[in-house]
């Protein structure tokens, strides 16, 4: 997956001389997030195509604070942090932007970034101008996380030298401190971290340098340090869980952000396989279904064809096959009602089943109403648990009684069968 990594440039001082022209950009482009590809200075016109889009935010825009998480809803949780850390903001409330350590959970300590929040809305509007939507904005340098920390190598703390402009522009060593108590940066030229230098030995911290602040740091130190490049230190800092877009500063169109991710992900190369198996299987469920179809079309018109030539050889005389089942049933009443034979519907046939279950000592009825296929009596004085007893006994024999306003109707029960599919 394409990554595009943006390095935003550090924010000037208050007594920082003025500048006719923005700080350049500094950019990558990493084919899969882990290896360096293309890089440049400044906004190139266009930018390159890019699966996800980060913007690195440098150790010196950034304050760390320790803290516990409040236990307060999502709307009003800035505002809680805002209240508890009034006393260490550098600057009016409004002109911080606060953002916390992923997988934070309400009630445990956690730590928050504080930065210049009118400076990062430069940056990003600035970007936005030149047409590029960022996805993250991450820390260059932040405190180690406990659940990131599972080898010994993730929870050793770390320095890395860097050169950055002074109050007065002019260029000095930084050194970046990393580790699960915090993050810090210090000037070279100051006592503290020379005091730190001792303590850090002993734990054994590794050490990295910028190609410009290679000999600074080899001369401070006393020993070589690695050199890493702003380039691969970016690269690091992308891949990390960071997300300083928070609260306002959200995406208010996230969602369609997202999916114009995924859509760019999945048409990317990356994805070009999955593409063709998922067509590949499109296909095969499109020639499956078909195939499917056309078999239960073959055994339907085979049980018509076979109903169809049962009517002819029962009943000769029926010249057209219109509705074989229901000729079938037409004849066949012919038939039984010429010989005499009583039928399901016929009045013979209900009287029969109607005696047959009629409840012991409940004394016969003065007058009945016939239809085909039903039988209607008056009940009025039934109890009810005669009613059951009458119903009980008829559904065995398979017949159905039904009781409204005072009479009882049986007839045969409504069949549950699916309809016969159109000719």
């Amino acid at each position: 997956m394409a990554m595009l990594v943006i390095l935003l440039p550090a924010p000037r001082t208050a007594d920082a001389p003025a500048e006719d022209s923005p700080a350049p950009l500094s950019w990558l482009l990493s084919a899969d997030g882990l290896g360096l590809g293309r890089q440049g200075d400044d906004i190139p016109t266009p930018w390159p195509k890019a699966d996800s889009v980060v913007a690195v935010v440098p150790a010196l825009a950034l304050a760390w604070h320790r803290l516990v998480l409040p236990k307060a809803p999502a709307s009003q949780l800035r505002a809680a942090l805002g209240g508890v850390l009034e006393e260490q903001l550098l600057v009016d409330d409004e002109q911080a932007h606060l953002a916390l350590a992923p997988h934070g959970v309400p009630g445990t300590p956690t730590w928050v970034a504080a930065l210049h929040k009118p400076w990062l809305q430069a940056q990003l509007a600035r970007l936005a101008a030149s047409g590029l939507v960022v996805d993250r904005v991450v820390p260059a340098w932040a405190p180690l996380l406990a659940h990131t920390a599972a080898t010994a190598e993730a929870a050793t703390p770390a320095g890395h030298f860097f050169t950055a402009a002074d109050a007065s522009g002019n260029a000095s060593t930084w050194l970046a401190l990393q580790d699960s108590d915090g993050a810090m940066c210090l000037p070279l030229a100051g006592g503290l971290a020379r005091q730190l230098q001792a303590r850090w030995s002993a734990r054994q911290a590794r050490y990295t340098s910028t190609p410009a602040a290679d000999a600074a740091a080899e001369h401070w130190l006393g020993a070589p340090v690695a050199v890493r490049t702003d380039a691969e230190a970016a690269l690091a800092a992308a891949r990390s869980a960071w997300n300083l877009l928070q609260f306002d500063l959200v995406p208010q169109n996230r969602s369609s952000l997202a999916l114009g991710k995924l859509g760019r992900q999945w048409a990317g190369p990356a994805f070009a396989m999955a593409r063709r198996g998922l067509l590949a299987l499109l296909l095969i469920q499109l020639v499956g279904l078909n195939v499917m179809a056309w078999q239960q079309q073959t055994a339907l018109a085979d049980k018509r064809a076979a109903t169809d030539a049962l009517l002819r050889t029962a009943h000769p005389q029926v010249r057209a096959v219109l509705d074989a089942p229901l000729q079938m049933q037409r004849e066949t009443a012919a038939l039984r009602a010429a010989a005499g034979v009583p039928g399901d519907e016929d009045f013979e046939t209900l009287l029969a089943a109607l005696a047959g279950a009629w409840p012991d000592g409940q004394a016969p009825v003065a007058q009945l109403r016939f239809e085909p296929g039903r039988i209607s009596l008056p009940a009025a004085g039934w109890p009810p648990p005669l009613v059951d007893q009458l119903r009980a006994r008829l559904q065995t024999s398979g017949w159905a009684l039904a009781s409204a306003e005072g009479r009882l109707d049986m007839q045969r029960p409504a069949p549950t069968s699916a309809p016969a599919a159109p000719r």
